[in-house]
């Protein structure tokens, strides 16, 4: 079993401080296995089996659990009075007004408090209202590119990155030998978001339609879009859709974490800018699954993949604008910032592609690291400090 040893530090460090862990992700990222592995490790390092409360609301043992005061009352006869007890609560959001149950166990001194969620709205406006300044959380997605070599060593980084962008990065994948069986777990997570997260959460009726604009979202990750041109791509297509409706529908697959959006930053300016957002998904194999792979899409894929790893390692990320000319990412943590350029390939015959890519970087004019990141097979390089470097060695970094 996979340590997600990134995460577990993060639970580790935590542990026995006054503050609920909530940890946030689509399904099947590994959050509930997460815990698993927790628990393990409480278990070897001084509690016992009797300090330890774990309630999977998707299971249908505690289908009798059905407000936020059943549960509060389930967890709180469980409690051992005379010792500290670790609760663990997996899709907290299955239960209406949750939070009021959660704030009343967090009150108690010998409860350290573990809650998970699939719905970002959630756990980031209804819970933060409540609890602001009383919780951490901690933002799950599948697999890295990273953990993805753990598993699978013996393949070559190449060969490594093709399986990883046609079977995804959902953990249970590396159970699954043939792409047959891939493709119908994929299958069941895409229904299952689909439906019981974006459909049921935001009162969607036209499931077709929903998918067709799914469907539109995958198949243009890392262009400029807005709400509008959604609209008026699908009317054009023979749909009858409204912009408000393209924005509930946008709404319910990013709070679902299935898409991630991603606004612009002005550097020059230093603003944040309100227009022409890019989406990018959470797993590439869903999109393998539901377009198969596309001719001329490989550096929308690879800019994917860099905004996932980004975000992973705790950036705040934006699309950079600085005159006319943009930069992919501009990732923001409080040791600063970097300007990534991503690139499937600088090769061509008079170097113009490496010259397109250098001239939206040259022109900021701060100190902050700025590298272009391609799939060529090259030595790490530095062209007038700008840092090239082959991005599948990037993602295998530490850090």
């Amino acid at each position: 079993m996979l340590q997600r040893t990134n995460y577990l530090e993060i639970l580790k460090r935590f542990k026995d401080k006054e503050l609920i862990k909530v940890i946030t992700g689509i399904r099947r990222c590994g959050k509930s296995t997460l815990l698993e592995i927790y628990k393990e490790y409480l278990l070897k390092n001084g509690v016992s089996q009797d300090q330890i409360i774990s309630i999977n609301l998707e299971d249908l043992q505690y289908n009798f659990i059905e407000d936020y005061m059943s549960l509060y009352n389930y967890i709180n006869d469980l409690l051992n009075k005379n010792k500290k007890n670790y609760v663990f609560i997996d899709e907290v959001q299955l239960i209406d007004d949750f939070q009021k149950a959660v704030d009343s166990l967090y009150i108690k001194k010998n409860v350290d408090l573990y809650i998970t969620g699939s719905n970002a709205k959630l756990l980031s406006s209804e819970l933060s209202t409540l609890l602001s300044g009383r919780y951490i959380e901690v933002k799950m997605l599948p697999l890295s590119f990273k953990e993805y070599k753990e598993v699978y060593s013996d393949l070559s980084n190449l060969e490594l990155y093709q399986k990883y962008i046609s079977f995804g990065s959902f953990p249970y994948i590396i159970n699954l030998s043939t792409e047959d069986d891939v493709s119908m777990y994929l299958s069941s997570i895409y229904n299952d978001i689909i439906i019981k997260d974006v459909m049921t959460r935001k009162k969607i009726t036209d499931e077709s339609m929903l998918k067709s604009v799914s469907n539109f979202m995958i198949d243009n990750i890392g262009n400029l879009l807005s709400v509008n041109n959604i609209a008026n791509t699908m009317i054009s297509d023979g749909r009858t859709i409204n912009v408000r409706t393209v924005e509930k529908y946008l709404e319910g697959l990013t709070e679902s974490f299935f898409m991630y959006k991603v606004n612009r930053y002005d550097i020059k300016g230093k603003q944040y800018l309100k227009t022409g957002e890019k989406y990018y998904i959470s797993d590439l194999g869903i999109r393998y699954f539901i377009l198969g792979r596309k001719i001329g899409d490989q550096g929308h894929i690879l800019e994917n993949i860099v905004y996932l790893e980004l975000k992973r390692r705790g950036y705040d990320v934006y699309i950079g604008k600085i005159d006319n000319y943009e930069v992919d990412f501009v990732a923001l943590n409080n040791d600063g910032r970097m300007y990534i350029q991503v690139c499937e390939t600088l090769k061509d015959n008079n170097n113009q592609i490496l010259q397109r890519e250098l001239r939206s970087l040259r022109k900021i004019d701060d100190n902050y690291t700025k590298i272009i990141l391609t799939n060529d097979i090259i030595p790490l390089s530095n062209e007038e400090g700008i840092i090239v470097r082959n991005v599948l060695d990037w993602l295998l970094d530490e850090k």
